[in-house]
């Protein structure tokens, strides 16, 4: 048993480390990362941890803070890099793991607890969201402390888990919102619905009052602070995005992006693509098992055991609820892959036979793979992504002291608003024209769309020189006003506006 267990937790620790490739090589690429990435910049630069700003003067009010305070601190700590911003994801991954081992372990034994560890950190979304600057990872961890803090303290465990079971709830609230309660207490509700006269009574186990007490203790200073300090945060908060969000598949109160409009029940599509690759292996077995005719024996097994029951429904909680949803993403499945990941990890103990021994091990090797190799081609070839760090850093490396800013006509993305560390500018054409003509710069560097021809570019400005460009953007450096020649204006009495 000891050199079995060295040996997973070698695997295991290779898998996590692994996301390390992907976390420092890997560049933000529009939309998600780096708009989440330079809230926190800006949070760690201004050092406002009230209110996450979505740019100088517009605040963001799509999150609670938490992703960002763990984000914007490991800038303190890291310095700014892409590494140090998906840091936080990757310890909240960790966390998660070590509550698959240690409910699983509770239930079935350390076999089926190491591979259920493996399962969840090689599912396609864990290994993705290890290493993302998004908010779900820690919306997960906070789901997951709590349900299984109530599984193990309705098993009979005490001491901290009784005090676990809120403090998720409370990293639920900060990381994401009412949600969190939700996704809490729809398995909940339903795994006491099947289970109620084993577990009234040890619902007593929780400390209720003292605990909701912490809770808000914890939770709802943030919420009044933010509202306090810009007002109309709770009403587009609470209503819009927890309401209006899910309910409207086109809402176009989004001050933030665009509504995601999937078809009804896409959800449990992305549950396919977000569990890959174990989760469409499992169903395969599950079919051919129920079609063997062993269909009684799942469904009384189900029923009758309550940690199996418990997770089960822990695991289809979050497609229930977001079924009828229009509104969908699927990093919307993390928060059901835990209690996915021990189900499939009993399966996966069970198969000892050579073949099915050997398949288990290539679909622990399958993502971490796949998506290394991927990350490595990438890294060499950025031009294929959806990045300004390239174009970016050529600006930072050419321009002079007297050249203006980076500027992108008509739209501004948001790794271009990241790695120029907020100074790229978004101007329109009336705007850089102005520019062109005033006293400020030797050199105008203008980002315009790639497709433009030549005319086009003509068109923008008769000195326009193409020197550089990317999947989107071409990068043009147009003469302004020169120094010596604005002096000469000034010497005559003509003012730069008329030049």
């Amino acid at each position: 048993m000891p050199k079995r267990f060295n040996v997973w937790l070698l695997i295991l620790v290779a898998v996590l480390v692994s996301r390390f490739i992907g976390m420092a090589l890997f560049p933000f690429a529009d939309t998600t990362e780096p708009r989440y990435a330079e809230i926190a910049r800006l949070m760690a630069e201004t050092g406002d941890w009230i209110t996450p700003w979505f740019e100088p003067g517009v605040p963001f009010w799509g999150k609670p803070p938490l992703a960002f305070w763990a984000q914007a601190a490991a800038i303190k700590v890291f310095g700014v890099s892409e590494f140090s911003l998906r840091f936080p994801a990757w310890l909240a991954t960790v966390a998660m793991v070590w509550l698959v081992w240690r409910l699983a372990r509770q239930i079935w034994g350390v076999q089926v607890a190491q591979w259920s560890c493996l399962v969840f950190a090689t599912m396609a979304l864990t290994y993705i969201s290890a290493g993302a600057v998004m908010t779900d990872a820690f919306l997960a961890l906070g789901t997951t402390l709590t349900l299984v803090s109530f599984c193990l303290v309705m098993a009979g465990e005490g001491g901290l888990w009784r005090w676990l079971f809120f403090f998720g709830l409370v990293i639920g609230l900060l990381s994401k919102g009412p949600l969190a309660i939700v996704l809490i207490g729809v398995p909940i509700a339903l795994w006491l619905s099947l289970s109620w006269r084993e577990a009234a009574n040890n619902l007593q186990r929780l400390p209720w009052l003292r605990g909701i007490l912490m809770t808000v203790a914890l939770v709802c200073p943030w919420y009044i602070l933010a509202e306090l300090k810009t007002p109309g945060f709770l009403d587009y908060f609470i209503v819009g995005e927890h309401v209006r969000r899910f309910l409207d598949p086109g809402w176009a109160g989004d001050l933030y992006g665009s509504a995601h409009n999937q078809p009804k029940g896409m959800i449990w599509m992305f549950w396919l693509w977000a569990s890959f690759p174990w989760g469409i292996v499992a169903l395969v077995s599950l079919a051919i098992a129920w079609f063997r005719g062993k269909r009684r024996g799942i469904v009384s097994n189900t029923i009758s055991n309550p940690g199996i029951s418990f997770l089960l429904v822990s695991a289809l909680a979050p497609m229930l609820f977001f079924t009828l949803a229009g509104n969908t993403l699927w990093t919307y499945i993390l928060p059901s892959l835990p209690f996915t990941a021990i189900l499939i990890g009993r399966w996966a103990s069970e198969y000892q036979l050579f073949r099915l021994a050997r398949l288990r091990g290539g679909l622990v090797a399958l993502v971490p793979v796949l998506l290394t190799v991927f990350v490595g081609l990438t890294a060499t070839d950025w031009q294929s992504l959806k990045t300004e760090k390239e174009l970016v850093n050529y600006y930072q490396l050419t321009r002079a002291a007297d050249d203006s800013p980076l500027i992108y006509l008509d739209d501004l993305p948001f790794s271009a608003r990241f790695y120029s560390g907020g100074t790229a500018l978004e101007l329109t054409k009336s705007g850089l024209s102005n520019l062109q003509t005033a006293e400020a710069y030797q050199h105008l560097y203008v980002a315009v769309p790639r497709i433009w021809s030549d005319e086009k570019v003509a068109g923008l400005a008769t000195s326009a020189q193409k020197v550089m460009e990317n999947r989107r953007y071409q990068l043009l450096v147009i003469a302004g006003l020169p120094h010596d020649q604005q002096a000469v204006s000034d010497a005559n009495g003509v003012r730069s506006s008329d030049i």
